[in-house]
Order: structure tokens, then C-alpha cells, then sequence
């Protein structure tokens, strides 16, 4: 694989630097959200800018770097970032040696095939000797390949969907996620080549060598995506009222029941619960005797 990007690390991570250095997309769909989950899990970026190449974080030891996020696969494999979050369809796409450390449950998509809605394609097999125009031409020559059926790869650089209507391919191989920009170009899914969705990687040497550091990092993001959906519930009962309140609100692990200071008829009951149960789960809990009740977002939850 060639070596390019903004070190000369080649194979020894972090060879000429101290700390870890993270690559994260610079643009792009899972850009906006990749930002967002730093920020939650506690690595902020110190230093924001539309041209920034490299941002601090709170922890002296780790940077992160803005990079494409086609290019980060190989800046990982390469030894010049330590760690990278792109598309799991990256990594493929660039047929990078890295370890996946933890699917980030972010920019869920699928690789799919399309045609217009005016062919007479119903499948890949009628595919057979046509043009299939795509941004992943390494993971579409694989596929075919491994199904047998002879197609020409035109490889582009974006807009694919508009190829088609000017007569560059019979189909297309494109990432959607709703189908939606398929559907307003006027063309339809006659398969799937895979799931993809956002994902952490090291370098395969990164995890061994500094093992503490990229746990921290591991356990900070995961502490963000545990608490996604979830909101914490605080309320007060009597003592008689317990026994409703748990048939109501389980919890995790089952309420929390806690001493109120100065009220030996009341006690505190606190639980985490999924969001989208709280609408009903008020009104339940008022009638089974709860009151004060507070609803709280959670932003980080270790497990």
C-alpha cells in the first residue's frame, strides 16, 4: 500500500510523536456526528476553525487530525493517525490492514445496487455485461467477481446517480441510507452489496503499545453510545407505594430506593429507562403514588 499523508510514520505508530493521534472525517454525512460524540464523550476540540488540520483535545495526550474519510483507512494502516473513525465501506474501499475497535452506531447505510426505473434489470445477474458506474470500485469488482457476472466498473467521483441519464452506466453501486436521492433520480434498489456504518479503528500495533490509553478512549465513546436513548427518572413515594412503582418502572437493573433526610414516610426512587417510554411511564407513575417526579437527560452511562 502507498504511504501518504501528513506524517512519515510508515509502520511504527507514533514513531516521531508522543500521545495517540485520532483521524476523524473532515466533511461529509458522519462528519457532523463524529464531532458531536468527541464532544459528549469528553475529547473537545480545543482548537475549531473551517481549515484546521489538527485540533488539541483536554488530554495532553491525545489530537485529533481532520482528514477525508476515505483516506483514513490508510492513514491508520500507515502509522500516520493511531486511531481513525471513518465507514466501515472505507475500509474496504481501501483494503486496509487495521483493527476494528468498536462500531459507533452512527451513519447506518447500505451499498446498494440501482438502476432506473425504466430498465428491465430485477436483479445483479441481469447485469450481466453492462456498465455499473460507482465510487467503491474495489469492493463492486469484488462482488461481481465472487457472483461470476462479467460487468465494466466506471469508477467516478461522485454524483453517481446522474450517470445513468447520461448514458455513462446501466446502473449504479451508492451508498444510501433512506433511498431518498434514488427515488427523487428516478431509480430503484435491485440489491444490496452491504450494511456499513461508522466505525473506530487502530493500527495493529497501536492497542499493544498503548493499551491504557486507547481503553480510555474506547470506554469514553462507548460511555456515549450506552446512554443514547436513555433518560434518568428521579421521584419521591411513600413507603406504601413502592410496591406499585416497581411494577411500573424496572429500570436497568431495577429502581434505585434511597432514605429521604428528615421524611421516614418517604423515600427517593431513581432509575434509568429508555426515552421512548417516559410519555407513559409519568402518568403511571403519578397514579401508582410517585411525586417530584424529575426527568433528566443522560449524556455518558459506564455499564
Amino acid at each position: 500500500m502507498a504511504k501518504s499523508g501528513p506524517s512519515e510514520a510508515g509502520n511504527d505508530p507514533g514513531k516521531d510523536r508522543a500521545g495517540i493521534r485520532l483521524a476523524i472525517p473532515n466533511k461529509g454525512r458522519i462528519a457532523a456526528p463524529v464531532t458531536d460524540l468527541l464532544e459528549k464523550s469528553g475529547l473537545h476540540l480545543l482548537d475549531k476553525g473551517d481549515r484546521r488540520l489538527l485540533s488539541r483535545t483536554p488530554d495532553p495526550d491525545i489530537e485529533v487530525l481532520f482528514a477525508r474519510p476515505v483516506d483514513i483507512p490508510e492513514y491508520v494502516a500507515d502509522g500516520a493517525a493511531d486511531l481513525g473513525i471513518t465507514g466501515r465501506d472505507m475500509v474496504l474501499e481501501r483494503r486496509a490492514s487495521v483493527v476494528e475497535l468498536l462500531d459507533l452506531g452512527i451513519g447506518a447505510a447500505s451499498l446498494v445496487l440501482a438502476v432506473p426505473d425504466a430498465s428491465m434489470a430485477r436483479g445483479p445477474r441481469d447485469l450481466a455485461g453492462m456498465r455499473v458506474a460507482t465510487e467503491f470500485p474495489v469492493i463492486a469488482g469484488n462482488y461481481f467477481g465472487k457472483l461470476g457476472i462479467p460487468v465494466t466498473i466506471v469508477a467516478v467521483g461522485g454524483a453517481c446517480e446522474i450517470t445513468p441519464h447520461l448514458g455513462i452506466a446501466e446502473a449504479i453501486l451508492d451508498l444510501t441510507s433512506s433511498g431518498e436521492t434514488l427515488r427523487s433520480n428516478r431509480l430503484r434498489i435491485i440489491g444490496t452489496v452491504l450494511s456499513t456504518s461508522t466505525v473506530l479503528i487502530s493500527h495493529p500495533g497501536v492497542k499493544e503499545a498503548r493499551a491504557e490509553k486507547v481503553e480510555e478512549i474506547v470506554l469514553a465513546l462507548q460511555s456515549v453510545i450506552h446512554a443514547r436513548g436513555q433518560c434518568y427518572l428521579m421521584m419521591n413515594a411513600r413507603r406504601e407505594c413502592l410496591e406499585e412503582i416497581r411494577k411500573v418502572l424496572p429500570g436497568l437493573s431495577g429502581p434505585t430506593i434511597m432514605e429521604v433526610a428528615s421524611r421516614e414516610d418517604l423515600v427517593a426512587v431513581h432509575a434509568v429507562v429508555s426515552e421512548e417510554r417516559v410519555y407513559g411511564l409519568i402518568s403511571r407513575l403519578k397514579r401508582a403514588g410517585a411525586r417530584d417526579i424529575l426527568v433528566m437527560p443522560i449524556e455518558r452511562m459506564i455499564r
